[in-house]
């Protein structure tokens, strides 16, 4: 193993989170249990969702670093990625620069019988846009003012819409980023933005007050999680999230497993003798 190697698996890593509110650790068997419940309700949704042709939206904001994706891969672990479509649109193209801004996120908006996750969102122009000055003043005034109009017309179309916001602290996220910096199998992790994000705390705290202040509405609110601890926040967070969707469990009819056409029978294994099969390491 080489020097400076954390030898240690990302989610091992991920279970020296800081301990908050005064609670301890979660337990690993806990978590998972926690876990694996949850993820059964969450592919009772899906069958609901294609069943009755709902169509929910869920929006994932906050800090870098703060579990958006840890989060978001423990939702979508367990069910189909054609139900649940996790969305993460890279830096936008000349074109679409030249676009109505919402224009090509609502490209991703979900169709019946689908939930769309959204790893970053419009939000963007409320968060790292305005703070790194990739938009102007007045742009972003015009975001903050014109967002809650739009939603509104989402969420009236029938759409549930669903906003999370991940708080997490100044010291966890130094913390994460050192870690993130020290481990070469989580270097890939750290985006251009992310030293950035760090240096202009402030700026951000601010950005994310401004946010709030004008597009947390009661027809689509924001449901803050804190995520110092990546597991508690990932657990309460799917709880959350499934009491916002008035779901029932759809019957499913007994499976029965279909036997092999024996008149049909083939020798399928003296076939495959000598072709290329690869070493057997493990």
């Amino acid at each position: 193993m080489k020097k400076g190697h954390n030898n240690e698996s990302p989610e091992k890593v991920g279970e020296k989170d800081a301990e908050t509110h005064g609670k301890s650790k979660l337990k690993r068997k806990d978590y998972d249990k926690g876990l694996l419940d949850l993820q059964a309700e969450l592919c009772a949704v899906q069958d609901w969702v294609i069943a009755t042709g709902q169509r929910i939206m869920i929006v994932f904001e906050g800090r870098d670093a703060a579990g958006k994706g840890g989060v978001i891969k423990a939702i979508a672990e367990r069910v189909s990625p054609r139900v649940f479509r996790v969305v993460a649109l890279p830096a936008p193209t000349d074109r679409e620069k030249s676009q109505m801004y919402i224009q090509r996120y609502m490209a991703h908006f979900p169709a019946a019988g689908e939930i769309v996750i959204f790893d970053r969102s419009w939000y963007n122009r409320a968060g790292v846009e305005h703070v790194m000055g990739f938009c102007t003043e007045a742009q972003h005034r015009r975001f903050l003012e014109l967002t809650p109009f739009v939603e509104k017309q989402v969420v009236e179309s029938g759409i549930l819409l669903l906003k999370y916001w991940l708080e997490v602290g100044d010291e966890e996220q130094e913390r994460r980023f050192r870690a993130r910096i020290d481990d070469p199998v989580r270097q890939w992790k750290l985006s251009p933005m992310d030293l950035p994000s760090r240096e202009r705390w402030y700026d951000y705290s601010r950005a994310r007050d401004q946010m709030l202040t004008a597009t947390d509405t009661d027809f689509a609110p924001w449901h803050i999680v804190h995520s110092d601890d990546k597991k508690r926040a990932r657990l309460n967070l799917i709880a959350h999230l499934l009491k916002q969707i008035p779901y029932e469990r759809i019957p499913h009819k007994k499976i029965k497993l279909p036997k092999r056409i024996t008149e049909r029978a083939y020798d399928d294994q003296t076939t495959m003798v000598g072709r290329r099969w690869i070493p057997e390491i493990y």
